[in-house]
């Protein structure tokens, strides 16, 4: 009995040992992950990284990680403009979930079977892309877009700025618009625009290709990290939600 309680003391102690030395590994493991991503990726900030699973020493002895989680808190995609004020959108709170991450033997290029997140583009942020100057509508009215923000039920509510002779309606016209996405590409649509507008006292018609003209516009975003892709979107309460997916995503090499 004696000796049967010594060999499970000793059992017990070596799996303290194990989990302690297979914590220490993961944890060396997510900050080098971490730091290489930042580099490849060219982040200003160092990314969350999270390997799932446990124990992880065995799937490292396997070549493959089961699940990889990646934070990062503000990333700078590409919209294929050439002008250095529009070349650039942020994208914030991307969370990215990888499955079946295969990576090197030395470590040096990591490849996820399969990729699913999500992140969000601020009202802000994607106003940028709307059509800021003026656009004539005809009788000496011209409009512009001057904001966006959340009109519910999946909208994003559109303001359009009105003027006529250089004096500006005291208020906008709210159009509700669908926010959709086609390859990658997010297209914001006016559901329905109004048929004409009072402005100063004089009724004034929008002909709809004019007015399309002003509240229809498209967001490109290219180079997402690991070459994921757009999904879906959304609007929501603070932006327009985004969700992302890809395989053979490539990590870090």
């Amino acid at each position: 009995m004696r000796a049967l309680r010594i060999l499970l003391i000793v059992v017990v102690i070596l799996g303290g040992l194990f989990v302690i030395a297979d914590r220490v590994a993961v944890g060396f493991a997510e900050d080098k992950a971490a730091e290489k991503i930042k580099s490849s990726e060219g982040l200003a900030d160092t990314p969350d990284v999270s390997i799932e699973g446990f124990p992880f020493l065995t799937q490292v002895a396997g070549g493959e990680l089961d699940d990889v989680k990646i934070g990062i808190k503000d990333y700078e995609a590409s919209t294929g403009g050439t002008a250095a004020a529009t070349d650039k959108i942020r994208i914030d709170d991307l969370s990215a979930e990888m499955h079946g991450v295969v990576f090197s033997g030395d470590y040096s290029s990591a490849t996820a079977n399969s990729a699913t997140g999500t992140a969000t583009i601020a009202y802000d942020e994607l106003l940028k892309t709307a059509k800021s100057d003026p656009i004539d509508l005809g009788l000496g009215v011209t409009a512009k877009v001057t904001g966006l923000s959340d009109g519910g039920n999946g909208k994003i509510k559109v303001a359009v700025e009105i003027s006529r002779g250089g004096t500006k309606l005291p208020k906008p016209v709210y159009v509700l618009s669908s926010v959709t996405v086609h390859g990658d590409t997010i297209n914001v649509h006016a559901d329905e625009i109004p048929k004409n507008v009072d402005v100063m006292g004089v009724s004034v018609p929008l002909p709809e290709s004019l007015v399309r003209n002003v509240t229809d516009f498209k967001q490109k975003i290219d180079e997402l990290p690991g070459g994921i892709q757009l999904d879906k979107v959304e609007a929501a309460e603070d932006g327009v939600e985004i969700t992302v997916k890809g395989s053979d995503v490539n990590l870090v090499g």
